[in-house]
């Protein structure tokens, strides 16, 4: 009898990053893969493009559309980082939210999403989903599990998750709405970006984990792509012919960026996550501010539940400013700043505010703020020089208001 093969030891994040999606270290050639584009591929005879067809779902070169080596590694990557077995990367984030959802839901079927959730996520249930007689309904993301259970269906086929929140940071308990889904033989999918490595989503009974890998996979707002990743075959092969089907395609280009950018995100949401939480307390105790909505600040909405289930914080979250200050007010305050964009997405090395107030769609009650709500994105610019924007353009809103 001979002793079982040791323990392959887990690395760290970091270590991971640098080491996955390439040949190794004691391999002849350059360190990073080659960037591998092409529509036709040609085999060396039938038996063998019969086998490539025969394969259909595996990581085999029947035509473009089917990836190719720059995908694969990237796949393999983001599969990593998930905690899962399989991913399909797909040409935006957006594409990851829709195309999983095309794969689970058929007509006659019942879909829950949180109020929360991302606009164009929310826009594609109540237009394509509902041309083609799939019912959402949007329930509140702090829901307890017999809140939840109370809103399931025979034919709810899966409970959409996004956690934190979008714009407004709720934590979702997503163990308990797992429990309930999966008692009722439903699939749970989950908007997993905000907490990318921070929250393992197989380990707290997520199906299927979204990723927009344009945030901090990419990191240099450059890229645009999403991945789709699942924890069992039968899940990922479910979401594989989908995206086949629907020819989703994404650029090698945009996937050899997106591993470029990927050596570097352990430390950057690191740095970025230390940079934001030194912003964060700073905005708390501001006398124009009500709230910060930062799940990862003690005392803010959730972070009981954050505390529980992650590992660490990104650098996305909201400030409510209190009563007294006009939603014209806090505009004047984004547009005061000098080291912040204005603009959408975020996971970039670049620092972002953009207005919540008037941009929120809820229809379960959810969402309600007594004063004015900003979202701010902190970059890998120095805190100290972000404080003192930000100390400027209060001003300016404090003179905006009288």
């Amino acid at each position: 009898m001979t002793d079982a093969p040791p323990a392959k030891k887990k690395h760290s994040l970091r270590t991971r990053l640098s080491h996955a999606g390439r040949p190794g270290t004691h391999v002849q050639g350059f360190v990073n893969p080659g960037v591998m584009r092409g529509s036709t591929v040609l085999q060396p005879d039938i038996a063998t493009r019969k086998a490539a067809g025969a394969k259909r779902l595996e990581q085999a070169w029947i035509y473009g559309t089917a990836g190719g080596p720059t995908h694969w590694a990237l796949e393999d990557m983001i599969a990593e980082i998930e905690g899962g077995t399989r991913c399909q990367i797909v040409s935006t984030g957006l594409a990851a939210v829709t195309t999983p959802l095309m794969a689970y839901l058929s007509q006659g079927d019942h879909c829950l999403m949180p109020d929360s959730v991302y606009g164009p996520a929310r826009n594609f249930a109540n237009s394509i989903l509902k041309r083609y007689g799939v019912e959402t309904v949007f329930y509140d993301p702090c829901i307890d599990e017999a809140g939840l259970a109370a809103l399931m269906r025979p034919n709810t086929k899966l409970v959409y998750a996004e956690s934190p929140g979008s714009h407004t940071f709720e934590v979702q308990d997503i163990p308990t709405i797992a429990r309930v889904a999966h008692a009722h033989g439903a699939k749970v999918l989950m908007d997993n970006t905000w907490g990318i490595h921070y929250f393992q989503p197989f380990e707290h009974g997520v199906d299927v984990s979204i990723q927009a890998l344009t945030k901090y996979p990419g990191g240099h707002s450059d890229v645009l792509l999403g991945s789709i990743t699942t924890n069992s075959d039968e899940d990922w092969e479910k979401v594989r012919m989908t995206a086949n089907t629907l020819g989703q395609y994404a650029s090698p280009d945009d996937c050899w960026l997106t591993l470029r950018g990927l050596r570097t995100m352990g430390v950057r949401l690191k740095e970025q996550m230390e940079s934001a939480m030194q912003v964060a307390h700073w905005l708390r105790h501001r006398p124009e501010v009500a709230q910060v909505l930062h799940p990862a600040l003690p005392g803010a909405p959730g972070h009981a539940l954050w505390k529980r289930d992650f590992t660490g914080a990104c650098s996305l979250f909201g400030v409510e400013f209190k009563p007294e200050f006009s939603q014209e007010a806090s505009e004047k305050m984004i547009e005061a700043l000098e080291l912040f964009g204005i603009g959408a997405s975020w996971g970039g090395y670049e620092s972002l505010a953009t207005p919540t107030t008037g941009n929120l769609v809820r229809t379960a009650g959810t969402g309600k703020f007594q004063g004015p709500v900003v979202r701010m994105h902190i970059g890998l610019e120095d805190p100290a020089d972000l404080i003192a924007d930000l100390e400027q353009a209060l001003a300016a809103m404090r003179a905006q208001s009288g």
